[in-house]
């Protein structure tokens, strides 16, 4: 499950992601990495 995977890694609060389903990805990739980031 995704979500237990990702709160393996990261630890309330959480930070921001997004998913979403698509057929293929471009080069044959199995996934797609978006970064959001925050400076201040």
């Amino acid at each position: 499950n995704f979500n237990e995977i990702y709160s393996s890694f990261f630890k309330a609060p959480y930070p921001a992601r997004s998913a979403f389903a698509v057929k293929d990805l471009p080069k044959n990739a199995l996934v797609e990495i978006e970064v959001i980031a925050a400076k201040g």
